[in-house]
């Protein structure tokens, strides 16, 4: 008889597999211990790495198109693909098309006569002067900025009624925002203090709600842990790295970056900038808010700000495993943005180098990437598509020199914000109508080269404005914030609570991003939930209500309040059609509970052309 062997149990087995998981795991230390195998030169290449250059002005054949250098850039790419430009929009479609884009409000009849019966020349030229003026601008610069700072006021968890993590006084930050873009802070000064006023200027109290951008980061239970401490920081550099470079440096926690030249060790040179940071809560009186204090508790004035601890390098940590340290990392500068090799912070943290780093003039990516944003903002559409991503997995410029030309004008002209909003509603290409030719259409439908204006579905904040303004219930205060759901808010809808553990779900149903993440964009979705909430949310038939009795008591005929309601909502004249529709309407019996005023101003409230800027 032969006798076959005995098969291994899996328990005498096992000693086997660890010794060779073992001996894998150190082989892999071993090579992710060395310094990354990057052709850093080669690296440097890529676009968004090349420092931008002013280029010459492209020559075009319609020379009186153009109103300034952007007019250069868009019509010599319209003409080599044989299209055309579009007419310039008609002056009430440029009135609230302006008034929504530098203030997210809609003009009051007053403002639109005011607008159209100024026959002095440079009348476009003061709208745009005098918005820009306006607290409104600031406001409305924040809805963009606190989506990439992913502001929020608590934390995503919360464990039974322990709210000692929340941040009651985030709105202390959004306001700090929004005075900072009213007073065309320069956007290096504005990086700059974000990251580390209570480091560059010491003696600036005013400006320590700047440092919210940190402050207001995620903080999660157990954060003596060192593996949760790791979370925060990843959290920390995420963010700073997107929103300010348009690089996904977080990418490269556990491995090199697979597509972008950023190295672990680039990635633990900035966490080790978080790390020496510590989250505190400062009340007036500077001392530290109790780390168990409830949400509720907290004094009024207190700020959620970041202060410098013990400096501290971080080691690599092998595939993010804070149970497996490598070699360690000293705090410093991204190596593909550095000269030669990584540049070393040797100051506390390292957050002011950091902070100067990123605001330098000779950083390649920080003005493309806030050109980038506004022009987006602006037109419906970046230059660049994916606004936080300028690595080799992002989409490259449609329009490469147009966006060096006014990045680098950008940072010569003082970092100005407002100059720049500026310079491109000034445009001849912004001011095109937004519907051009059908040939133009066939030949580029996507409207690639900006041969027309691109229509723009207004975000869930200016739409809520807009309709509070209609009725004549817009507050126009600030501070702090109010519950969304509560009907006696009629701020602006900036000042309304965001949640990381439950978005409201007006704002998440308008698209509102996750508080949780610094978001590139707003995302556009169109569901019958929408509608149903303009048919039947509280809001808006209270708003419509409101509106209705505005309405009737403007004047005692029914074309004259329709005329008012048109110039209220869409800043234009009803069409024949439109009035006569309206009044036969408004003849007809009741229904639903509202009066037939009631139901006429919230038809006019749910339709497109109040969502939408042509």
């Amino acid at each position: 008889m032969r006798w076959r062997k005995k098969p291994a149990s899996a328990a005498r087995l096992l000693p086997v597999i660890w010794k060779t998981l073992l001996l894998t795991a150190f082989a892999g230390a071993a090579l992710a211990a060395e310094p990354a195998s990057i052709d850093w030169v080669k690296a440097r290449q890529h676009w968004s790495f090349v420092p931008p250059k002013a280029p010459d002005l492209p020559r075009v054949k319609d020379r009186a198109w153009p109103r300034g250098r952007v007019d250069h850039f868009i019509l010599t790419q319209i003409e080599k693909n044989e299209l055309t430009p579009s007419p310039e929009a008609e002056p009430r479609v440029l009135l609230r098309r302006l008034f929504f884009d530098l203030t997210g409000l809609p003009p009051t009849p007053e403002e639109t006569r005011s607008f159209l019966t100024d026959a002095r020349p440079g009348a476009y030229e003061r709208l745009v002067d005098e918005l820009l003026g306006r607290r409104a601008f600031g406001e409305r610069m924040a809805s963009l900025w606190l989506n990439l700072a992913r502001y929020a006021e608590d934390q995503a968890h919360q464990v039974g009624n322990n709210t000692s993590l929340n941040l009651p006084n985030a709105w202390r930050y959004r306001d700090w925002v929004v005075a900072a873009f009213n007073a065309d802070l320069r956007y290096d000064a504005f990086i700059e203090k974000q990251l580390a006023v209570d480091l560059i200027e010491p003696q600036n109290r005013a400006d320590l709600p700047a440092l919210g951008f940190l402050g207001l980061g995620h903080k999660l239970y157990a954060r003596g842990r060192l593996d949760v401490q790791a979370e925060e920081w990843a959290e920390q550099v995420d963010t700073v790295s997107q929103t300010f470079l348009g690089l996904t440096v977080a990418c490269a926690r556990c491995h090199d970056h697979k597509f972008d030249p950023v190295s672990t060790r680039d990635y633990y040179a900035m966490a080790g900038v978080f790390a020496s940071v510590k989250k505190v809560s400062l009340r007036p009186d500077g001392k530290d808010e109790e780390e168990k204090t409830n949400a509720d508790k907290m004094d009024p004035g207190t700020l959620h700000i970041v202060r410098d601890e013990s400096p501290r390098d971080l080691p690599i940590y092998l595939r993010g495993d804070v149970e497996s340290p490598a070699e360690i990392a000293p705090r410093g500068w991204l190596q593909v943005l550095s000269k030669d090799e990584p540049v070393k912070f040797q100051q506390g943290s390292g957050r002011a180098e950091l902070a100067k780093h990123i605001a330098s003039a000779e950083n390649p990516l920080t003005a493309r990437v806030m050109v980038n944003r506004v022009w987006d903002m602006l037109f419906g559409r970046p230059l660049a598509r994916t606004t936080s991503n300028f690595g080799a997995m992002g989409d490259k410029p449609t329009h490469p020199e147009l966006l060096d030309d006014l990045a680098v004008r950008f940072m010569r002209d003082g970092w100005s914000v407002k100059r720049l909003v500026r310079e491109l509603v000034l445009s001849a290409t912004y001011r095109q109508s937004s519907s051009g030719s059908a040939a133009n259409a066939q030949l580029d439908e996507a409207n690639t080269h900006w041969w027309r204006m691109n229509r723009k579905r207004l975000p869930i904040e200016p739409l809520r404005d807009a309709i509070l303004a209609a009725s004549g219930a817009l507050n126009p205060d600030g501070g702090r914030s109010l519950d969304l759901s509560t009907p006696q808010h009629h701020k602006r809808t900036l000042y309304s609570e965001v949640s990381r553990k439950e978005l409201n779900k007006t704002l998440m149903l308008f698209d509102y991003p996750d508080a949780n993440v610094h978001a590139a964009r707003r995302s556009e979705s169109t569901t019958p939930t929408q509608k149903l909430f303009v048919m039947n949310s509280p809001f808006m038939i209270e708003q419509a209500k409101q509106l209705a009795q505005r309405l009737q008591q403007h004047a005692a005929d029914d074309p004259t309040r329709i005329r008012h309601a048109y110039d209220l909502l869409f800043a234009r004249e009803p069409l024949p059609e439109e009035l006569a529709l309206a009044q036969s309407f408004l003849q007809q019996p009741a229904e639903a509970g509202l009066s037939t005023w009631e139901q006429f101003a919230q038809a006019l409230l749910a339709t497109n052309e109040m969502s939408y800027v042509d």
